[in-house]
């Protein structure tokens, strides 16, 4: 839940040229959006949450910034050009369409709704305001092993992607998470949530523009305490271009894992493959970012780690600047969403959850 990866500069824009702020507070994912807007050059000015708790954790971590007296006085201030938010997950696109008419750019934490009418009124608000809408899916976009992977496809290096596999295990830490993760009307289910990030990287790697979710299942095989929690879940996708992608999502990380999650990708090309090991090598000292791959030239291994980089901040700030659309287009954030949606609106209940 607080996974924020430091800053690695590569700043895009000169101090003050683009001050953003922030508001909701209620996932820690919020401190990683902030690094890597900083370490884009984006210069973070005002911050607004209505528990003063929070704001007090935030400002420990970021002691210059400005604290609002509300939600209005941040969409009033003329010189923010982004409001970024990691807010409940059910109050992350209401949110989102203040902030689109109020004239700024939004950047929110995955998943970015939790209903496909979210979803609607969202798009419905992007296309009247002409703003952009961008989501936080920092399972790849803040992990240099999937940035490596992602400059590996793109030069051909395994030819074309024809199937993509992810895992992402995440350690539950029950103790320490608030009331609404565990009610699935405010986080909307595994698949929705966590699988978010899958189905945009199943979208990214295949180079697909949309998918058609084939299979879908939820459980809650281990936590009879948490009746509305899915622990598991997994999802099969046919993508419009003839690939597919599988992926299990799951809070089953052992307490004896050294770090939260085991996430890996498997990527399946023409001419060769690749795997991520992205937050661990197991039994051993190598550390995050592990990039394993084989292909016609032989057997590769890479460790990314603090050599590439997230390119994905700085060019969603100059995507913001100059109206473009080279981090992401908002088709496919939007469309990766959906996917999730769908998989999860359509799941099979593999246990009685009591």
């Amino acid at each position: 839940m607080n996974y924020a990866p430091d800053p690695i500069p590569n700043p895009v824009v000169e101090p003050g040229d683009f001050p953003f702020a922030v508001t909701g507070l209620h996932h820690g994912h919020i401190f990683g959006m902030v690094n890597g807007l900083l370490g884009a050059g984006a210069t973070l000015k005002s911050v607004y949450d209505d528990d003063p708790e929070m704001v007090a954790a935030f400002k420990t971590m970021f002691p210059d910034v400005h604290v609002a007296s509300s939600e209005e006085e941040l969409l009033a201030d003329e010189e923010i050009k982004l409001v970024a938010a990691a807010d409940i997950p059910n109050l992350r696109a209401d949110l989102g369409i203040r902030v689109m008419e109020a004239g700024k750019d939004y950047f929110t934490d995955k998943t970015p709704m939790t209903t496909l009418d979210q979803l609607a009124r969202a798009r419905e608000a992007v296309e009247r305001t002409g703003q952009k809408f961008n989501v936080y899916y920092s399972e790849r976009l803040h992990v240099e092993a999937s940035v490596m992977a992602g400059q590996l496809v793109r030069d051909g290096a395994i030819g074309r992607v024809i199937q993509v596999l992810n895992l992402g295990p995440h350690r539950l830490n029950a103790d320490s998470r608030p009331d609404w993760f565990f009610d699935k009307e405010q986080y909307g289910g595994i698949l929705a949530d966590i699988g978010s990030h899958n189905c945009e990287q199943i979208l990214y790697f295949t180079g697909a523009k949309d998918a058609e979710i084939t299979d879908a299942a939820i459980a809650n095989y281990n936590h009879p305490q948490f009746p509305e929690l899915d622990d598991f879940g997994n999802a099969t996708l046919v993508c419009d271009n003839g690939a597919t992608g599988y992926f299990r999502v799951d809070w089953f990380t052992p307490d004896g894992l050294s770090v939260w999650g085991d996430g890996r990708s498997f990527l399946l090309g023409t001419e060769g493959y690749i795997e991520l090991r992205k937050y661990v090598n197991v039994t051993t000292d190598d550390g995050p970012d592990n990039v394993f791959m084989v292909n016609g030239d032989g057997e590769h291994r890479f460790n990314a780690n603090g050599k590439v980089g997230y390119p994905f901040f700085g060019e969603m700030v100059l995507d913001c600047l100059n109206r473009t659309e080279e981090a992401m287009t908002q088709e496919h954030i939007f469309k990766s969403v959906e996917l999730a949606l769908k998989a999860q609106e359509r799941a099979r209940v593999l246990t009685a959850q009591s």
